[in-house]
């Protein structure tokens, strides 16, 4: 008779699940940022779902109007939004969570590439709404809110013939145009190294 004996890992669950979420053998790498990531968008979501579909009507303005952006109170998709908070919040920012983005392997590049977006979020989303005195002037999140948002901001502030608008479109398509040049011109150039 033959007896077969399994060697048994001493390693604990901590470094167990450490080493599984590190690992580059998996089917999927999940890493840490995907430790926070993952549940993290789930929720986020979730939320946006269920607000869009069954958020109560706000009244951003303080007059006792309440807009109606969710499915439930009778719109459809093109006209849904999810309503900014009301306007005696004041801007009171309330964090949802602090996230440390963790880039494993990328460049700082990435960074300065995609920090123009990060800037116009800011700016749309904060620096505007300090500006207004208000997180009410926010942009609803949905499509004819978003037009809405743009027709208004056009109409009151002239944006579009604002000199530095001009200079970070401009910015902003160059910076594409130079980037599609660079990866052009560094696909077109490569040498095998392994022959």
């Amino acid at each position: 008779m033959t007896a077969i004996l399994e060697r048994r890992d001493s390693e604990n669950p901590w470094g167990h699940f450490c080493n599984w979420i590190t690992s580059t053998k998996n089917r999927l790498y999940i890493g840490w940022f995907g430790v926070l990531m993952i549940p993290t968008l789930l929720t986020v979501t979730s939320v946006f779902i269920i607000a869009f579909i069954a958020a109560p009507p706000v009244d951003i303005d303080g007059i006792h109007e309440p807009i109606f952006g969710s499915l439930l109170y009778g719109n459809n998709i093109i006209y849904g939004a999810i309503i900014p908070n009301f306007v005696a919040i004041g801007l009171h920012f309330y964090p949802y969570g602090e996230l440390h983005r963790l880039m494993n392997g990328y460049t700082m590049v990435i960074v300065v590439a995609y920090s123009t977006l990060v800037a116009v979020a800011t700016a749309v989303f904060l620096i505007y709404q300090i500006g207004q005195g208000s997180f009410s002037y926010s942009m609803p999140l949905g499509i004819s809110g978003t037009f809405n948002f743009m027709i208004v901001l056009q109409a009151e502030h002239n944006i579009l013939m604002h000199p530095f608008h001009m200079l970070g479109v401009a910015g902003v398509f160059g910076g594409s145009l130079f980037s599609v040049m660079h990866g052009s011109l560094v696909t077109s150039s490569l040498i095998r190294e392994t022959t």
